[in-house]
């Protein structure tokens, strides 16, 4: 159950689109008395590619299944497209896409079987489902693998079925966990492409991902938490301007921010 506890102010939805993609104020969660996500606060404009980034065991995960409301925070508030959960989380989950980063995946249907069931699921209409299918599949080059089940495809396959599945029905907010992980050059470069046109259209990105030379090329803003905390958020540009002359690159604000030591002749034998 979420609650609103009487050390922040809730967070109130006007009714205007101007409403943040993404909202949470003080979200905590726990598991076996470890805050795997400790008084998070975020805020999402909309139209943004927004990156999310921590080392592992960061709280980055359980932060996008609490998003998608498969996940309850112990305490705290979450707006998701001027929705609350866990009010609004039907409607919330009609209007995002999301990549996992475990594909699970139905393994005995083909992918253009599974992108017709993903989108009846949306409500899609059996004609425009099998349409948009074989678009997709054809789009993300599958169409070799038409006849295999999803069982038989390698993780880049499955990667860019889920990545197919997410956008069958124009969602608002795409929520991608490593969506590039184990994605060849060329796929990854499809998929990066689609998104900033998704982003051009209106639509949210918010991604996670260790390539930071990725992060740092697609995303307007980033946020880095560690300890299930936002240790900073901004920019780029913001970002350089709030560290060393030294840390030009994301990847050295991040090893800075997250405590990260440099390589330093640690084995005498190695």
């Amino acid at each position: 159950m979420m609650s609103e506890s009487p050390q922040f102010q809730p967070i109130v939805l006007p009714d205007s689109l101007a409403n943040p993609a993404i909202e949470t104020r003080e979200l905590r969660k726990t598991y076996n008395g470890f805050a795997a996500v400790d008084g998070l606060n975020i805020t999402v404009p909309r139209g943004r590619f927004f990156g999310f980034l921590g080392p592992n065991g960061a709280g980055k995960t359980t932060t996008i299944k609490m998003l998608m409301g498969l996940a309850q925070p112990d305490t705290g508030d979450i707006a998701v497209l001027g929705l609350k959960l866990p009010k609004d989380s039907l409607e919330i989950r009609k209007r995002i896409g999301v990549v996992p980063d475990d594909t699970l995946l139905f393994d005995y249907l083909t992918g253009a079987e599974y992108l017709e069931f993903v989108a009846r699921l949306y409500g899609i209409t059996r004609p425009l489902a099998r349409t948009r299918a074989s678009e997709l599949i054809d789009l993300f080059d599958l169409s070799e693998s038409r006849k295999k089940l999803i069982g038989e495809y390698s993780k880049g396959m499955r990667k860019r079925v889920a990545m197919a599945a997410a956008l069958i029905h124009r969602p608002q907010l795409y929520l991608m966990d490593e969506p590039f992980e184990g994605v060849d050059a060329v796929g990854a470069r499809l998929m990066k492409d689609i998104l900033v046109e998704q982003v051009h259209h209106g639509a949210t990105v918010f991604l996670t991902s260790h390539v930071l030379e990725v992060v740092e090329r697609l995303c307007d803003e980033v946020a880095i938490i560690n300890h299930g905390k936002v240790v900073a958020q901004g920019t780029m540009a913001e970002l350089r301007a709030r560290e060393s002359a030294e840390a030009s690159t994301l990847e050295e604000i991040f090893v800075n921010l997250v405590g990260g030591e440099r390589y330093s002749d640690k084995l005498d034998w190695l």
